[in-house]
C-alpha cells in the first residue's frame, strides 16, 4: 500500500523520536521522576513572559478576520520588515522585506529552498555529525546526499575534504551551527574558508552553488561566544531560522527564510522559494504566530538557564570518567562511547533508565548526544546513574 520512497523512512523510524516514546513508556513502569530522558531537544525554559501577553492580547483585539485569514504566501508584510529590522541592529546586514519569507518552522524552510533549487540528482553536502533528517529533505527532491567525514577532534567542518567532494553536480551545501549535536559553533575562520572554496568552485564550474545555514540554535551560545552571520561570508547564502529554540515554541511551527539580494537571481528564487511555500501545502505560515513573533522578535529565551544545566551536566560526566565536546551553544552534549559501540551504549544505559540517543542517528558512530535541555532537578537525580554507567562502561568493554 505505501510508497516505495516511505518504506526505508518507515523501516528506519527516528532514534530520537523511538527514545522519546521508550521514555514515555519507563516512566509508566518505574514513575517519570527515575527516568532521565535525555533524547528529545524539547525546550524546558518556557516561552518569554511577553509570548503569552502577545498572544492574549492579539487574540483579543484584532480583527478576527484579518488575524485568522489568508495572506501573501510569503507571509505579512510588516511581518518580515519587522525581522529585517531585527537582523540589521544586531548584525549589521541590509535586509528588507523582500529578503524573508515566512515559514512553518526551520525545516519547512529547508523544504522550501531545497523543492525550490533542486533538480533530480544535485547533490547536497553536508558536514557529519548531522541532523539525519536532512537526507530525507533532500530525498523529498531526488536529490543525492554527499556527506563530509566528522572532525572529531574539533568538530569543525573538514575543510580539505569538502573541497574534493564538490563536483558539477554540487548545488547546495547545508551547514548547522550552533551544531545539533555536537554544540559547536563553526568559526569565523570556518565560515570564511567555506565562502572562500565555494567561489572558487563556483568559477570552476560556472554555475552557482547555495550554501544553506540552519539556525535554529542561533540565540544559544555560551561563555561569551559569538555565531557569525553567515550571509556576510558568501553571496548565495540562504539562511533558515526556527523560533523553536529562541522562544521556546517548537510546537507552534513559526520559522523564516532569509534569501539575500546578494543572491544570483534573488528575485526568481524569491519567488521560487514563495510558490514552494503553498505547493508544499504549508501554503502560509500560521498567522496568529506571525503576528506574535512581530511583537517578540527581540525577546530572549533564558540562556542561563540551560548554560547552568550545561556546567553541571558536563563536569557530572566528566567526573563519572565520561569524555565531552564542551558544547559552546545550542543544548546538546556529544559524548565518546567507552568502547566504541554507541547502540550497545545506549542499551546500557537504558538498564539506568537514562535515555540518549546514538551518535550513529547522526552519522558519527562512537558517540552519543544527550540534550540537557531538561530540568536542572532531572540532571542532578541523573549524575548518579551516569556514575554507575561510567563504573560499568568506562573501564571495561561491554556486551
Amino acid at each position: 500500500m505505501i510508497s516505495e520512497r516511505m518504506i526505508p523512512l518507515v523501516n528506519n523510524n527516528s532514534a530520537i523520536r523511538t527514545m522519546f516514546e521508550e521514555g514515555k513508556r519507563l516512566a509508566e513502569k518505574y514513575g517519570r521522576e527515575n527516568v532521565y530522558d535525555f533524547s528529545l531537544g524539547n525546550p524546558s525554559v518556557p516561552a518569554p513572559e511577553a509570548v503569552k501577553k502577545a498572544i492574549c492580547d492579539i487574540a483579543s483585539s484584532e480583527d478576527p478576520v484579518f488575524l485568522h485569514g489568508y495572506m501573501s504566501n510569503a507571509g505579512y508584510e510588516d511581518v518580515r520588515a519587522a525581522i529585517a529590522d531585527s537582523l540589521n541592529r544586531r548584525f549589521g546586514t541590509g535586509f528588507d522585506e523582500e529578503n524573508i519569507l515566512m515559514t512553518v518552522g526551520a525545516a519547512s524552510g529547508m523544504n522550501v529552498i531545497l523543492k525550490a533549487i533542486l533538480d533530480p540528482g544535485d547533490e547536497v553536502i553536508v558536514f557529519a555529525p548531522y541532523f539525519l533528517e536532512y537526507n530525507a529533505y533532500i530525498n523529498n527532491y531526488d536529490g543525492k546526499v554527499v556527506a563530509i567525514s566528522p572532525d572529531t577532534e574539533t568538530f569543525q567542518p573538514k575543510l580539505s575534504e569538502f573541497e574534493e567532494r564538490i563536483s558539477e553536480r554540487t548545488k547546495a551545501v547545508i551547514i548547522n551551527t550552533p551544531n545539533n549535536p555536537t554544540g559547536v559553533i563553526y568559526s569565523e575562520e570556518t565560515l570564511k574558508r567555506i565562502g572562500e572554496i565555494l567561489l572558487k568552485k563556483e568559477k570552476e564550474y560556472k554555475k552557482p552553488i547555495v550554501l544553506i545555514s540552519d539556525e535554529p540554535y542561533r540565540e544559544l551560545a555560551y561563555d561569551g561566544a559569538t555565531v557569525p552571520y553567515v550571509t556576510k561570508y558568501y553571496h548565495n547564502t540562504v539562511v533558515c531560522y526556527s523560533y523553536s529554540k529562541s522562544l521556546s515554541l517548537p510546537g507552534e511551527r513559526i520559522g523564516y527564510l532569509v534569501i539575500p539580494d546578494e543572491m544570483e537571481e534573488h528575485e526568481t528564487v524569491f519567488s521560487a522559494a514563495t510558490i514552494a511555500n503553498r505547493v508544499l501545502g504549508c501554503v502560509n505560515a500560521p498567522s496568529l504566530m506571525q503576528r506574535v513573533v512581530m511583537r517578540c522578535v527581540d525577546e530572549k529565551t533564558d540562556v542561563e538557564a540551560y548554560d547552568r544545566n550545561r556546567r553541571l551536566l558536563y563536569g557530572g560526566l566528566r567526573e563519572a570518567g565520561f569524555e565531552c565536546v564542551k558544547p559552546e551553544g545550542a543544548f546538546y552534549i556529544f559524548m565518546k562511547v567507552p568502547g566504541g559501540d554507541d547502540k550497545a551504549f545506549c542499551e546500557e544505559a537504558k538498564k539506568e533508565n537514562i535515555l540518549v540517543v546514538p551518535g550513529s542517528s547522526f552519522a558519527c558512530p562512537g558517540y552519543v548526544r544527550i540534550a540537557y535541555c531538561v530540568s536542572h532537578d532531572m540532571i542532578e537525580r541523573s549524575l548518579p546513574a551516569f556514575k554507575r554507567l561510567g563504573d560499568i562502561t568506562v573501564n571495561q568493554v561491554f556486551s
